[in-house]
Formats: C-alpha cells, sequence, structure tokens
C-alpha cells in the first residue's frame, strides 16, 4: 500500500495517447494520459470507459453532439458508443477499465499505444 501522487507520474512521461498505468483494483487498471488534438472515432464493444480529467478541458464528440469535460470533471461512455476525444490545449486525465482495454478500441492505428504500461 503506497499513495499516489498524479503529479508526480505526469513529470515521468511526455507522450500524448499513451495511458500509464499507475494502480490496479481487481480486474481495472487505473491509467494516467496526456492528450492534446485529435484521437480517432472508436468504440469499445465490451466494456464502458471512464474519462476523469485532472488538469485542463477535453472534449468527447459523439454521433450527435459534442460534450466538453472540464477540470474536476467525469464522463462515462457506454459500450458500444462510437466517440472521438480530443483536447485544444494539452489536458492531463484518468482513465479506468479493465485490464488488456486498447486505447483505440475497435481500430487498429497508429496511435494504439502500447498496452500494460506502467509509470
Amino acid at each position: 500500500m503506497k499513495k499516489i501522487n498524479f503529479s508526480s507520474k505526469f513529470t515521468k512521461f511526455n507522450d500524448r495517447w499513451s495511458p500509464k498505468v499507475i494502480a490496479e483494483m481487481n480486474d481495472y487498471q487505473f491509467k494516467l494520459v496526456k492528450i492534446k488534438d485529435d484521437f480517432i472515432w472508436h468504440k469499445h464493444d465490451d466494456t464502458d470507459e471512464v474519462f476523469i480529467v485532472l488538469d485542463g478541458t477535453i472534449f468527447i464528440e459523439f454521433e450527435d453532439e459534442t460534450i466538453q469535460i472540464n477540470e474536476g470533471e467525469m464522463i462515462v461512455v457506454p459500450k458500444g458508443i462510437k466517440h472521438k476525444p480530443y483536447a485544444n490545449k494539452e489536458a492531463k486525465i484518468m482513465l479506468v477499465e479493465p485490464s488488456g482495454v486498447v486505447n483505440t478500441g475497435d481500430k487498429e492505428d497508429k496511435l494504439t499505444a502500447p498496452n500494460d504500461e506502467w509509470v
């Protein structure tokens, strides 16, 4: 049992759109990621996806609307829902998802990140 300092963890990497695992609970992983600019349209067929904004502002584009999520806010994207996250300025977020989830969901892309990378 160790406490985890988010700010300290964020200083250990600079790449964007590449989630880093910081803890596990049961079969779930807590991941930190820096994002900026556009991601790709994708969906996760088997799991919901949680975006918790720790610093900055992000947007999640859906087929019929775009939702802004500010620092201190979160959103749960239900499984099977096509979405595209983006940030106009660098934002720092936490994802909570089952271990083994690929960041680009049902798509293979240049933004597909290595899985299970710890920091």
